[in-house]
């Protein structure tokens, strides 16, 4: 049977019509991916980042210490816990996976819960070598006692003057044991060693020197007042982590979080 003109004409408007709805779906389709994708990013990154395995207070994948410097440390890490509660614990990376040293160490300390639940009483100092840096993570509930400039002040001072002369073993544990002075109360000596440098000749930098007292002036606050004058290096992230860390020979975190207080350094 022949078809009508207007036969003929209803089919190419209904054509004609599927295609701009067709068009205006793969539209939205396509906009809703380019507004989506990259909110996934940050997931997405945090799904394919890959943490060691917390199997004690010193963690050495990178081999930067031999078996009796880690004894060694791991004794001294141990009684700092049994006299304070605070855990310090101790880790040396191969990689950083492409992170900040800054992004990666809170995140590494909320996934292994160092420090307890209750306190948010957790330490981490992490090296990584082969990008060069090195940073002192603290827990909230200890960034009121060992504050940003305080770990500062240990980075620059007493690990990075080592790790320059390629001696690890020796910063790391110069840093662990200027770490537990902060941590013990007994900070005096580093406010002693925040002296302005001396000058062979001539008058010194007097901007230096301003610095230096500011400096002086702030450490002798927060020991004397036990909090920080300003805010504790950083708020609480929306990041996630996992109420306790996993364990491994014989030691495992108790549940504390970290927000990126704390001080980094490279060499």
């Amino acid at each position: 049977m022949p078809h009508t003109d207007r036969q003929i004409e209803g089919k190419k408007g209904t054509g004609q019509a599927a295609t701009p709805r067709r068009l205006v779906v793969l539209i939205a389709v396509g906009l809703a991916v380019l507004i989506g994708l990259p909110a996934m990013l940050p997931t997405l990154s945090h799904a394919a980042r890959e943490f060691p395995a917390l199997t004690g207070r010193v963690v050495d994948d990178a081999d930067l210490l031999d078996p009796g410097q880690e004894s060694t440390l791991t004794a001294k890490l141990k009684a700092l816990e049994d006299e304070t509660s605070d855990q310090l614990v101790v880790v040396t990376l191969p990689s950083l996976q492409g992170e900040t040293i800054e992004d990666y160490g809170y995140q590494l300390g909320r996934h292994w819960g160092i420090g307890t639940k209750k306190l948010d009483n957790g330490v981490l100092l992490i090296v990584a070598p082969n990008e060069r840096k090195v940073r002192i993570e603290v827990g909230y509930g200890l960034e009121g006692k060992l504050t940003d400039i305080l770990s500062h002040l240990i980075v620059e001072n007493s690990i990075l003057p080592r790790f320059r002369n390629g001696d690890f073993p020796g910063g790391i544990q110069s840093g662990v044991d200027d770490i537990t002075l902060a941590l013990t109360g007994h900070g005096e000596e580093l406010q002693q060693r925040a002296v302005p440098p001396q000058y062979a000749d001539g008058d010194p930098d007097w901007i230096l020197v301003l610095i230096w007292v500011v400096i002086i002036i702030y450490v002798i606050y927060v020991f004397r007042y036990g909090a920080p004058v300003g805010g504790g290096g950083g708020g609480r992230s929306s990041w996630g982590g996992s109420s306790g860390g996993s364990s491994g020979g014989g030691f495992s975190g108790g549940g504390g979080s970290f927000g990126g207080g704390g001080s980094s350094g490279s060499w």
